[in-house]
Order: structure tokens, then sequence, then C-alpha cells
């Protein structure tokens, strides 16, 4: 290829000048997923509240999570651009949240919120990470990590809003709307991918492959996966497994958190969720992938035991205090008014619960998806991310099951939560780089 560069695997790059937009680019990425994280945070925090609308956040899950993949799927191969995605992702993602403000889990919401609506959310997801990290690769895992911590807390505004004015709950949710319209939809004008192969001509890519004390740390992959290799290793299922069991348990606590009606600690819990995945990223860059993500399902393990710890019981009467959502059967936050055995109370351990499980409930995302780099090359990375990704439907299935667990027993559900979180954690430093004799330490 003309004017191309390799280095020592053999990987080619084509070192170009860096457009002026690119970091206003990374701003648009964070601002459109700060946007779509209403949807999930808002809406598991506000308005599941019972089984019809807990299935609802499931199927959002499971549409937002299998919505990235053929989205890349056409955008790489030109057959969809960019703007189109986001146009698409912008209306979609705004109609769910208007569906959402009805508050009512019936029909309109199935399909405007749960099923539209996730899919503009996955399509926003996927296609943000997927410019942010062609315009960065030099360091793409880190800020990837940084757009998608907004996915994370850019729902809190909206929670405050809802907790101090609970019957403004729907005037909060329109107004997001609004605003996740004109931020994606600004972000759809600018937004493009980098050329293939292209790699910014102030870092010399022969250097950067060569350095030593990055490789120790986060070593590169033996060669470059395409999507029908890496389906064939084991890693890729045990990926998609820790998505899966550490997803379920993110969501969950967040159900579980706005139940108890403080909505200091639930704003809390979501904030440190998204800020968390940064903190991790820079640190797995000093400590390695594998053992942050340790580190961090640890803390998620650790945060359910809190949790679990801080349920009081008491006696059934009205609840006292705030409540965020209706008082009725199958309410959490209602459980004492309905019958319910246990609620949580606010004191200390409860706010430790929440910081441990806020620390370990996001950071997972990108250092799992910077392992899908370290593991299967950059090449396909975000084809083969998003298969890892799609385990998330499944994850959303296992949260709503666990939430409708602690209906009637949260202690009990959150102790299957610790034990859903503890058991990656300790099969994650067994993980290998595919392709190496396993006689080579990594």
């Amino acid at each position: 290829m003309e004017n191309a560069v390799r280095d020592w695997r053999g990987r080619s790059y084509l070192p170009g000048p860096v457009p002026a937009d690119r970091t206003r680019m990374f701003w648009l990425s964070w601002g459109a997923m700060a946007a779509i994280s209403p949807l999930q945070y808002g809406y598991a925090g506000l308005l599941a509240r019972d089984a019809a609308g807990l299935t609802l956040l499931a199927v959002w899950i499971a549409c937002q999570a299998a919505g990235a993949l053929p989205a890349l799927h056409l955008v790489r191969r030109g057959r969809l651009s960019v703007r189109t995605s986001l146009v698409a992702g912008a209306a979609l993602s705004a109609l769910g949240l208007a569906a959402a403000a009805l508050g009512d889990p019936g029909p309109a919401t199935l399909v405007g919120y749960a099923l539209l609506g996730g899919l503009g959310a996955g399509l926003v997801y996927g296609i943000c990470g997927e410019v942010v990290s062609s315009w960065h690769p030099e360091r793409p895992a880190a800020r990837v990590g940084l757009i998608t911590g907004a996915f994370g807390y850019g729902a809190v505004p909206v929670l405050v809003w809802a907790g101090i004015a609970p019957s403004a709950t729907s005037t909060a949710l329109l107004v997001a709307a609004a605003v996740a319209a004109v931020v994606i939809g600004a972000a759809a004008r600018h937004l493009r991918l980098a050329p293939a192969l292209w790699w910014p001509d102030d870092v010399d890519p022969r250097t950067h492959a060569l350095d030593a004390a990055r490789l120790r740390v986060t070593p590169d992959a033996a060669k470059q996966f395409g999507l029908p290799q890496a389906l064939r290793t084991r890693t890729l299922p045990a990926l998609a497994l820790i998505l899966t069991c550490a997803g379920a348990v993110s969501v969950f606590d967040v159900v579980v958190v706005a139940g108890t009606g403080v909505w200091g600690a639930l704003a809390l819990l979501v904030a440190l969720n998204g800020a968390s995945r940064s903190v991790a990223m820079r640190c797995s860059e000093l400590f390695g992938r594998r053992r942050v993500l340790a580190a961090v399902l640890g803390s998620l393990a650790v945060g359910q035991v809190l949790l679990a710890t801080a349920l009081q019981p008491i006696a059934p009467t009205a609840p006292a205090g705030p409540v965020p959502l209706a008082a009725s059967g199958g309410d959490l936050a209602g459980a004492a008014g309905a019958g319910g055995p246990l609620v949580a109370g606010g004191g200390p351990l409860l706010w430790l619960g929440v910081v441990a499980a806020g620390l370990g409930g996001g950071a997972f995302y990108p250092l799992l998806a910077s392992l899908v780099r370290e593991f299967f090359g950059v090449e396909r990375a975000g084809e083969i991310h998003a298969v890892v990704y799609s385990a998330k439907a499944l994850a959303g299935v296992a949260a709503v099951g666990l939430a409708l667990a602690a209906l009637g027993d949260p202690v009990t559900a959150l102790a299957v939560a610790a034990v859903l979180a503890a058991l990656p954690a300790l099969a994650t430093p067994r993980l290998r780089i595919p392709g190496l004799p396993a006689t080579i330490p990594v």
C-alpha cells in the first residue's frame, strides 16, 4: 500500500495530519453518550418499580445491546453513513424518552421506549465508540472509556431533578428527550470515521509498537483476528460471560438503591458508575487490564454484601421519608406499606455499599472493550466488541430476575448478586491472549 508504514508485527499504518476538529468530535461523542444515559439509568432509577416496568427495562437493554452490531457492520462497509445512523439514533432516543415520560407500562411505552428507544441508544453507543476509537488509535481504550463514562453519569441531572420533585418526573424525561434530539443531532452533523489505517503523524507508529513499558502492561494481540476467528476462541465467550454477570448486577443495583428512597445515594451510585470508567482505564495502563478488571469486579461484589447488610427489618407500615416510586404492591420503595419484609436504611453501610458498587458497576465495560483489542487486535475490534457487548441482553434479563426476587427477599437477591460478581473476579486473572502457546506467561 502506497505510503503505508509497517511495524515489527507487520501491521500497516497510514500516518496523516490530525484534523482540526478531532477534539470537537470527541466532545460531541461524549455529549451524545450522556444524552442517552437517562434511557437506561434514568428509567431504572425512576420507573422500574414493578414487574411491568422491569420487563420494559429488560427489553430496552436487549434492544440497545443488539442494535450496535448491525449498525457497525453496515457503517464499516460503507452501506450506512455515520450521519444517517446518528440522525436515526437521535430521533429514536428522543422518542424513547418521550414514551418513558408517559409513565404507563403499556403498548405505547413498549414500542416507543423499549423497542425503538433501545435501538436508537444502541446506534448512538456503537457509532460514537467507533468514531472516537478510529480517531485515537494510539490510545483508543482511554478515550472510549471517557465517553462511555458519560453514558453512566449523564442521567444524574434527571435523577436529581425527579428526586427533588417527584411530581416532575415526566417533565424531566421530556426535557431529556429534547436535549437528546439536539445533542445527538449536532453530533450527526460533525462525526465521521477516520480513513482506514489512519494514524496521527505526530506519533511514530513503529516506536509506539516497540514501547517496552507499554507492552509489559498492555501487550498487543498475537495477530489481528477476524470476527469468525474470534468466535472460535474460548476467550470471547469468557468475556461475554463476564459482561453478562457484571452487567446484571450493575443494573440491579440501580433498582435496589432507587427503592430505598435515598436519592442522594442513587445519584452517587450512578455518578460513580460513570466516573469510575475513566479512572479504571488510567489504572489499567499502569497495572494491567486483567488486574484492574478483577479489582473492579471484586469491588462490585463487596458492594452487594454491604448493601445486603444495610437492609433493616421494619414494621409493615407506610414508609417514612421521601419515597420516589409509587408505594404499591411489588414496589421496592413501597415494600413496607405493601407488607414487604425489608427496606434499606440510610446509614453508613448503605453509603459504603453504594460507593463500592458504584466504583465496580460501570468500569468493567471499557475494561472489557480494551481487552478485546488486547486479545484480538484493533482491525476488527469494533465488531468483535459488539458481539461481546450483545451479552448485555442476557444481563438485562438476569437483572430483572434479581430485581423481582428482591421484591420478596432483598437480602437473598443481593447475596446472589455478590456471587455473580465474585466468580468473574476470580476467573479474570486466568484469561489468556488467544494464539499464544500456553507455556508463555501473559
